[in-house]
């Protein structure tokens, strides 16, 4: 068996790309629901299994404050991302750790480290979603007739087809991800 990065030996002037593009999984609700809170718990449950993981906050303003505490993008990091990335519909901003000045071409591909991707936002987006939901901010939750509906978290009995993880349950949640996804560490 060939390994996908290295050269066809029938054909050595073509090498077969390298998928570079990780599992995106988004964290949606309402304003206020808890989804960065969720995160802050959620990210860790996957550093802690090994797993690389990158962060996108979708933010509606025009105005982008960065590594700033109190901010999403800094508790994202704070809760272990190794990188963070905050995008408005004019600006884009990203905190990345580095350990070398990695050059114009590595930077093109800002999440190619990753074993997975968790973005706040973006709930009307085609990937698989978690919908954090709390009655005291919604009258229901947002996407329980989406079919790319993982799971609902939340405090609240809810019917719906997708089952529901207590906050608490950050590991469970994670663990059902990687399962209902079927994926694998891309960093070993």
């Amino acid at each position: 068996m060939q390994n996908h990065r290295t050269r066809d030996m029938h054909s050595p002037s073509k090498a077969v790309p390298k998928t570079s593009v990780p599992p995106l999984v988004l964290i949606v609700g309402c304003s206020q629901s808890g989804k960065t809170t969720l995160l802050e718990r959620l990210i860790p449950e996957f550093t802690r299994r090994g797993w690389r993981v990158g962060t996108i906050k979708h933010h509606h303003g025009n105005r982008l404050e960065l590594d700033k505490p109190g901010k999403d993008s800094w508790r994202h990091k704070a809760a272990g991302a190794s990188t963070s990335i905050v995008c408005s519909p004019r600006r884009i901003g990203m905190v990345r750790d580095m350990d070398h000045d990695p050059g114009p071409q590595r930077l093109l591909r800002l999440l190619d480290h990753t074993d997975i991707v968790l973005c706040e936002g973006y709930k009307q987006a085609d990937f698989p979603k978690v919908e954090v939901f709390r009655s005291q901010v919604g009258e229901q939750p947002l996407c329980l007739e989406d079919r790319r509906l993982l799971a609902v978290v939340s405090d609240e009995q809810l019917d719906c087809r997708a089952p529901r993880f207590l906050p608490a349950e950050a590991g469970r949640l994670c663990e059902y991800i990687i399962s209902q996804l079927e994926l694998k560490r891309q960093h070993p």
